[in-house]
């Protein structure tokens, strides 16, 4: 049984804000099952698993009580925020992003890492800002977007038991996770 203050923890924020390494850090720190719903929602070839499949696979990842997931998927917010006790917005600017954005691609790209079962990134695809394959498109589609949805979403009544951290900076990110850290020290 984890010994942190939360046992069911949904990290959210634009791609590349950090969310599966701030999930990560918390599941090894605080001994919670680690969800990364990327690795749940990508098949080979970078195929969307099926919807039935993919929520089946979320409600499969989060049967143990205690459990941090990174992740935005709206299709499975309802099966995860209405467990969750706690939602961390990584809401950094977005130079930042932008920048944390091409490091990791253009690393994964040259290092040709393997991401969730079978897939790699493809920079060209990235790269060409007209296409929905683009994570830079995706970036500037969602950024604002988010911003804007997910202070509605919180206040709706089914997610009012919800405690929101928001941190505006990655300073603001450590300086919370250090003061956990001493505290189990």
């Amino acid at each position: 049984m984890s010994s942190f203050l939360y046992q069911r923890i949904v990290i959210i924020g634009t791609t590349s804000s950090g969310k599966s390494t701030l999930a990560e850090e918390l599941a090894k720190r605080f001994d919670l099952h680690f969800v990364d719903l990327d690795a749940l929602h990508w098949e080979p070839n970078w195929q969307e698993a099926p919807l039935e499949v993919f929520r089946a696979r979320v409600v499969e990842a989060t049967k143990s009580g205690c459990w941090v997931v990174a992740g935005n998927y709206s299709s499975v917010r309802d099966l995860l925020w209405s467990r969750a006790e706690v939602v961390i917005w990584l809401d950094y600017s977005l130079p930042l992003i932008f920048g944390r954005l091409w490091s990791r691609t253009w690393r994964r790209w040259w290092h040709q890492e393997l991401l969730w079962g079978t897939n790699r990134e493809n920079m060209w695809n990235h790269l060409k800002l007209w296409s929905d394959e683009s994570l830079f498109k995706w970036l500037f589609k969602t950024y604002w977007r988010r911003k804007r949805e997910f202070p509605e979403l919180l206040a709706q009544p089914e997610y009012k038991h919800l405690q929101l951290i928001r941190f505006k900076t990655p300073k603001e990110t450590d300086k919370w996770l250090a003061e956990f850290l001493e505290t189990e020290s």
